[in-house]
């Protein structure tokens, strides 16, 4: 539910890409910003004690180099996180 409200709230802002595929989802939610890298992206946030990772080709080549990506935010939603995480995640995010 909560990467299900991450998506959702990602996709209202700007510049967001949302790269998940598939029918069912899990609670690694991926992205791309459009003008960052994926790293200042995971620095950005880790300025204020939000950890996420990067995915670089090398970790999915096959479906990255099918999809034409070079790499992605992976951001994982757990059972103990919190509608007001993903809001603070995505204010953080926007401030970028």
């Amino acid at each position: 539910v909560l990467a299900t409200q991450l998506r959702t709230r990602l996709q209202t802002l700007p510049g967001i890409t949302l790269r998940d595929i598939g029918v069912k989802k899990c609670g690694i939610v991926t992205f791309q910003v459009q003008s960052k890298t994926a790293e200042q992206i995971r620095q950005g946030l880790a300025q204020h004690s939000i950890n996420v990772s990067v995915s670089g080709r090398s970790s999915t080549r096959l479906d990255m180099e099918a999809r034409g990506l070079e790499e992605v935010v992976r951001a994982s939603v757990h059972y103990y996180n919190t509608e007001e995480e993903i809001e603070r995640f995505c204010t953080a995010l926007a401030s970028l």
